[in-house]
C-alpha cells in the first residue's frame, strides 16, 4: 500500500518483538521450563563449599538409630529423650522435620483411655480410667522437652482439617505486598494443644515439586484462610533469632523477622541452591550418637538443629534438584542456610522487563548485524551476544542470586540473526519505505497526499488565509540538554515530538516546523477547517495532558522533562511552499506567527502553560477562557489582553468571583488586589492566579 510500507529499522523492530513473543510463549511450556530450570540449577551451584556450610546442624534418625531405638514411628517419649539430649548442647532453635499430628495416640496412658472409651463394661471402663490417670502422658513428657529450647514443630496444609489450625506467630503488613500466587489450602494440619503450646512455632513441611518432580524450592510462606504461615526454615530461623513476629513488606517485597530480611517473589517460595558434590554442607549426626554420646553434642551449640530422617522406610525422602534422592530435613536445612545467609535467589520483575528488553535488543542487533555484515562476522557476533547473555545470568545468579532466563536471551539473538539472513533480500526496499516514512512523519499529511497525487507539482501556490498559530516550547529544556546523554536525549524527545505532533494532525491542524524541542502549527490551512481556534485550543490541552503524562515516566523524570509552554493567536497570514524544487517548505508569513511565539514565552511571567491571545480568544468565547490582564508582548508596541482555559477546579461561583476581580482591575484595584489574593489562598497550586494577584499588588503599590 502507498505510503504504508515498514523501514527496514521498524520492521527489525517488529521482528525483534514478535519473536520475543514467540519465545515468551514457548518459554511458559513444560519441557521449555524444566530446561530453564536444569540451566538455571548449574548456574546457581557454587563450585566451593557454600556460604552457609556449618551454619545449620542435622540430627539424623538414620537406620542405626532406628535398629538401637526402635521401628519407625519412635513413640513421643522417645522423641522427648532425643530432643531433651539435644537442648543439653544449648542450640539456638531446634526445628522437627516430623509431623507430630494431633494428641498422642500411643503411649500406654492413650491406648488404656482408648479402651476407656471402647468398652461398655463399666468395670472395665473404671479400671482402664484409673489406669490412665497413673500412667505418665508422653504429651507432657514431650512438652517438657520442646521448653527447653526453642522448638518448632511441623504441620501441614490440608484440603479437609479435621483439626483446629495450629496457632501462627503474628504476621505485621507494611504496604500491599504481591504474595497472589502464595501456595494455600483451607487449613493445617499440626501438633495437639499440649505440644502446641510448648513449641516456639509451627512451620509448614511440605516441599513443592516442579514439572519433572524435582525439588527446588522450599516455601517461606503458605496462607490458610486464618492467615499466614512461615515454612519450616523460616520459622527456625525466627525462634533461632529470638524474633517474636514477621514483618511483610511491599516496595520491593521482603519478609523481615528480627534482623533478618529476605526478598519475597508473589509465590513466597525460596529457590535453593543445589547442593555441592563434594563436601558436607550442614553437620550431621546420627540420633543414638546424640542420644548415647553426650561429648558428641558440643557441635550443636549455638546452631539452629533440624531433626529429621534418611531411613529409606520413614518416607522421607525427596528427589532433589540433580534427581537423586534426598532426605527432606537436608533440604529444609538447604533452606536454612540459605535464610541464615541472607541468599534468596529471586527472579524479579525488574529482571522479567531487562530480559524483554535485552531478548528485544539482541535480536535487533543480531538482525542487523545480518543485514549488513557477512554472514560469518554477524554469526559470530550473535554467538557472541548469546554468550555474553549466559556470562551475565552466571554472575547475577552465583553473586547476586538474581534469576535471570538463561534460555530466552540467546535463543532470540541465534532466531534473529537467522530471520534476518533469510530477509536480507528486501533490505534496499525497506530502506526505501524508510526514507518514506520519514518524510510523512515531518510534513503534513495533507501536504504529503497532494504531493502524491500530484507528482509534478514543484511549488505550493502561495495564498492568504486566516489561521490559528499554536506554537509551543519545553521550558528548560537547553538545561537538560547539557545534563542529558545525547541519546537518551533525542530518544525522548523522538516520543514528545512524535506525540505532539500525531495530536496537533488529530485535531485537523498541520505541523508547519519543528524547531529543536517547540513546534510550529497552523490550522485552517492548508484546507478549510469550519471553528480552528476551537481545533486550536482543544489540541493544546490534550497536547499539555500528554506532556504531563510523559513528564511522570522515569525516563522523563530523570531527564527533568520541563512543561509545555503554549501559545495561541488567530490572524491573516501568507502560505505557501518557499525553497528550491528539491526541498519543500510549507510555511506561513505573519504578524499573527510572532504574537503566538511571544505569547507562548508569556506564559512564564503568567505562571499559565497555555496563552491565547485576544483574536483567538474573540472566536473561542469568553465562557471558556479565564483572562490573566493585560500585558505588553515583546516586540508588540500597545499592551493586550490575554486568556487562558479555565482551570478543571474552579467552580462557577469562583469564576464570576474571578471575572468581578479582574474587570475591577482598571477602576477599583485594591479591592481587586483583595479578591484575587483571596482566590489564591484559596487556590495554592494555581500559579496563574498567584502571578496576576502579585501584578494587581505591585500596581496597587505603584
Amino acid at each position: 500500500m502507498r505510503g504504508l510500507e515498514l523501514t527496514s529499522a521498524v520492521g527489525i523492530g517488529l521482528a525483534s518483538i514478535g519473536l520475543v513473543a514467540v519465545a515468551a510463549l514457548l518459554s511458559a511450556t513444560a519441557p521449555v521450563t524444566v530446561l530453564r530450570e536444569r540451566v538455571t540449577d548449574l548456574l546457581l551451584e557454587r563450585p566451593a563449599s557454600p556460604a552457609n556450610s556449618g551454619a545449620v546442624a542435622i540430627v539424623d534418625i538414620d537406620r542405626t538409630s532406628l535398629a538401637e531405638v526402635g521401628a519407625w514411628p519412635w513413640t513421643r517419649e522417645q522423641l522427648a529423650d532425643l530432643i531433651d539430649a539435644i537442648a543439653s548442647a544449648k542450640p539456638s532453635a531446634v526445628g522437627l522435620d516430623i509431623l507430630l499430628a494431633g494428641a498422642d495416640e500411643r503411649s500406654a496412658r492413650a491406648l488404656a483411655r482408648q479402651l476407656a472409651g471402647a468398652t461398655s463394661d463399666a468395670s472395665v471402663k473404671s479400671l482402664a480410667l484409673s489406669l490412665s490417670d497413673r500412667l505418665p502422658d508422653d504429651d507432657v513428657r514431650l512438652a517438657a522437652a520442646l521448653r527447653r529450647v526453642p522448638s518448632v514443630l511441623g504441620m501441614v496444609l490440608d484440603p479437609q482439617p479435621e483439626q483446629p489450625t495450629p496457632r501462627a506467630v503474628p504476621f505485621l503488613m507494611r504496604g500491599r505486598p504481591d504474595l497472589r500466587g502464595l501456595w494455600q489450602d483451607e487449613g493445617a494440619v499440626g501438633a495437639g494443644e499440649v505440644l502446641g503450646r510448648a513449641a516456639a512455632g509451627h512451620g509448614v513441611l511440605l516441599l513443592p515439586g516442579d514439572d519433572d518432580a524435582r525439588i527446588r524450592r522450599a516455601p517461606l510462606l503458605v496462607a490458610t484462610p486464618n492467615g499466614l504461615y512461615p515454612g519450616l526454615a523460616l520459622e527456625v530461623a525466627r525462634a533461632s533469632s529470638g524474633a517474636s513476629s514477621y514483618l511483610v513488606g511491599s516496595d520491593p517485597a521482603v519478609v523481615q523477622t528480627g534482623r533478618l530480611r529476605l526478598p519475597l517473589g508473589h509465590d513466597g517460595m525460596l529457590r535453593l541452591r543445589p547442593r555441592s558434590s563434594g563436601g558436607q554442607a550442614h553437620l550431621t549426626l546420627s540420633a543414638i550418637t546424640v542420644l548415647r554420646n553426650p561429648d558428641t553434642r558440643a557441635g550443636l551449640a549455638g546452631k539452629p538443629v533440624l531433626v529429621g530422617s534418611s531411613a529409606p522406610e520413614v518416607g522421607g525422602l525427596r528427589p532433589g534438584a540433580s534427581g537423586a534422592l534426598v532426605p527432606s530435613v537436608v533440604l529444609h536445612a538447604d533452606a536454612l542456610g540459605q535464610i541464615l545467609a541472607g541468599d534468596a535467589p529471586l527472579r524479579t520483575r525488574r529482571g522479567w522487563v531487562t530480559e524483554m528488553a535485552m531478548a528485544v535488543t539482541f535480536a535487533a542487533f543480531a538482525m542487523l548485524a545480518a543485514a549488513r555484515l557477512a554472514p560469518l562476522v554477524a554469526g559470530l557476533l550473535a554467538l557472541a551476544l548469546a554468550g555474553a547473555w549466559g556470562g551475565l545470568a552466571l554472575g547475577a545468579a552465583r553473586q547476586w542470586g538474581v534469576l535471570l532466563d538463561p534460555l530466552l536471551v540467546p535463543v532470540v539473538a541465534l532466531a534473529g540473526y537467522g530471520l534476518a539472513v533469510l530477509a536480507t533480500a528486501t533490505r534496499t526496499r525497506r530502506r526505501e519505505a524508510l526514507i518514506r516514512r520519514r518524510f510523512e512523519q515531518h510534513l503534513a499529511p495533507a501536504v504529503v497526499a497532494r504531493i502524491v497525487s500530484e507528482p509534478g507539482l514543484l511549488k505550493l501556490k502561495g495564498e492568504a488565509r486566516e489561521v490559528t498559530a499554536v506554537f509551543t516550547d519545553i521550558e528548560g529544556f537547553t538545561s537538560m540538554t547539557e545534563r542529558a546523554a545525547p541519546d537518551e536525549l533525542v530518544a525522548l524527545l523522538d516520543r514528545y515530538i512524535d506525540g505532539a505532533s500525531r495530536i496537533i494532525v488529530e485535531h485537523g491542524g498541520m505541523v508547519e516546523k519543528i524547531v529543536g524541542d517547540g513546534l510550529h502549527a497552523l490550522f485552517n490551512a492548508p484546507l478549510d477547517l469550519a471553528d480552528h481556534p476551537s481545533h486550536a485550543l482543544a489540541a493544546a490541552l490534550d497536547l499539555q495532558a500528554f506532556s504531563e503524562r510523559l513528564r511522570l515516566e522515569p525516563d522523563a523524570q530523570r531527564l527533568g522533562l520541563g512543561r509545555t509552554r503554549i501559545g495561541i493567536e488567530t490572524g491573516p497570514v501568507i502560505v505557501g511552499d518557499v525553497g528550491g524544487g528539491r526541498k519543500l517548505d510549507y510555511t506561513a508569513y505573519g504578524n499573527v506567527m510572532n504574537r503566538a511565539a511571544r505569547l507562548e514565552a508569556a506564559n512564564k511571567e503568567l505562571g499559565s502553560a497555555i496563552a491565547v491571545g485576544p483574536d483567538a480568544a474573540a472566536r473561542i468565547g469568553a465562557s471558556r477562557l479565564r483572562p490573566l490582564g493585560e500585558i505588553r508582548l515583546r516586540g508588540v508596541s500597545e499592551a493586550m489582553s490575554v486568556y487562558e482555559p479555565w482551570p478543571k477546579a474552579f467552580r462557577e461561583a469562583d469564576r464570576e468571583r474571578y471575572r468581578g476581580a479582574v474587570s475591577d482591575l482598571a477602576t477599583a484595584p485594591a479591592r481587586a488586589m483583595s479578591l484575587l489574593a483571596r482566590l489564591a489562598d484559596e487556590n495554592p497550586e494555581d500559579s496563574a492566579l498567584a502571578r496576576l494577584a502579585e501584578r494587581a499588588s505591585q500596581s496597587v503599590a505603584e
